[in-house]
């Protein structure tokens, strides 16, 4: 199986609903997110690439416009932890790129997602 990753950064503020009073993520704070998309396949295309990184674009247009210098609160209709976001980021990735990646015949995709630098959140599922 072949593994290729693009990561994708942002900073952004949110807070977490649910949480005591006292718990730190329950108060206003921010994060410098890092995203790293991974795409698995068995095969690769006539170049040998299991897709060009280029091929990616839409991802970043997406951390840039929607994600980066917001309040996640305001953006996302869910409570915005890293673990809920991770799979919200799966899915706008599989809507946004969906035909390339199946015409690339990637058959898993995996979205980690880091808050800081000791902690990530992940989602992956076949596609």
């Amino acid at each position: 199986m072949f593994t290729i990753s693009k990561e994708f950064a942002w900073s952004a503020s949110h807070q977490l609903a649910g949480l005591p009073d006292d718990h730190q993520c329950a108060r206003l704070h921010g994060h410098n997110y890092v995203l790293k998309v991974e795409l698995r396949s068995s095969a690769l295309d006539s170049v040998g690439f299991v897709l060009d990184y280029g091929e990616l674009a839409p991802v970043k247009r997406l951390v840039d416009t929607e994600l980066d210098h917001r309040h996640l609160n305001d953006v996302l209709d869910f409570n915005p932890t890293a673990e809920r976001m991770a799979v919200w980021l799966w899915q706008r990735i599989v809507d946004e790129l969906g035909p390339q990646l199946r015409q690339a015949q990637v058959t898993t995709l995996a979205v980690h997602l880091s808050e800081t630098p000791k902690t990530w959140a992940s989602w992956e599922a076949q596609l």
